[in-house]
């Protein structure tokens, strides 16, 4: 992955050289809409505090674990024996973007939504905090285990968690799903990896599909599997919120686009 410094300016030159993040200038109607009324929307919504309480609990907790590491790994955590509030730390996503996933699930009504990567479910609760069905893939047992914990203390029961290495797991989940209205993949920061889970989603996706990668710019991998993804002849539209990308395949949008927004 990149180091600090070399993330910090990647992220100067993108804030920098992004659209403003108020739709002026924007020339894609799905876009300016997006922005006005999905990523400007300042409501403090009733699911925030709740979620927020759970993440502040997993911040505190001593407990230590045993980890089985099935992705790129932690860049923070190198022994497989971590404390969960040092996990919580390096892996859950900023509660600017975990909400963002919460409006963006509400904003444009999707019912069948896959995660790959749980963590400690903070991401999933905002998923589903809209009443989607949510299937979320964990690897990591004992992780798992306390997102569940989790997802029974908020009393979200609109969660499906599919445990085990994704190689073994993906493949009959996605043969028990009639469709995909969103997914957000977060389970392997690895270029190839992530290209597989891109194209096994698009067998599985219609029109109207959102697919949603975290850490774009992570690593040069990342950036290299982003580029490929927005290069595909399927993808008609991509949002560079830098921490996290947004894919389109809708057939709508008759010129390919891709834009930066600065969030």
């Amino acid at each position: 992955m990149y180091t600090r410094f070399q993330l910090a300016k990647k992220y100067l030159h993108y804030y920098f050289t992004a659209s403003n993040g108020k739709g002026h200038g924007v020339h894609s109607p799905f876009v300016y809409d997006f922005i006005r009324n999905v990523l400007k929307d300042k409501k403090k919504y009733k699911c925030y505090e709740q979620i927020e309480g759970s993440r502040k609990n997993l911040l505190a907790n001593n407990t230590v674990i045993e980890v089985e590491d099935f992705g790129a790994g932690s860049a923070v955590i190198k022994t497989n024996q971590r404390v969960v509030k040092d996990i919580a730390a390096s892996s859950l996503k900023q509660k600017k973007y975990a909400q963002l996933l919460f409006r963006i699930v509400q904003y444009y009504k999707t019912e069948t939504i896959i995660e790959l990567g749980t963590s400690f479910g903070i991401t999933t609760a905002y998923l589903a905090s809209t009443n989607s069905k949510v299937f979320t893939c964990e690897g990591a047992k004992n992780i798992a285990a306390i997102a569940q914990q989790h997802f029974n203390s908020l009393g979200l029961k609109n969660i499906e968690l599919v445990q085990g290495d994704f190689g073994q797991t993906l493949q009959p989940l996605f043969a028990q799903l009639n469709k995909i209205d969103l997914a957000f993949i977060d389970g392997n920061h690895r270029k190839e990896p992530t290209l597989g889970y891109f194209n096994q989603l698009l067998n599985h996706s219609t029109n109207a599909t959102i697919l949603i990668f975290d850490d774009i710019h992570w690593s040069a991998e990342m950036e290299a599997a982003w580029q490929e993804i927005q290069s595909h002849p399927a993808v008609t539209l991509t949002i560079d919120l830098f921490f996290i990308g947004i894919v389109l395949i809708n057939n709508d949008f008759k010129v390919k686009q891709h834009f930066s927004v600065a969030y």
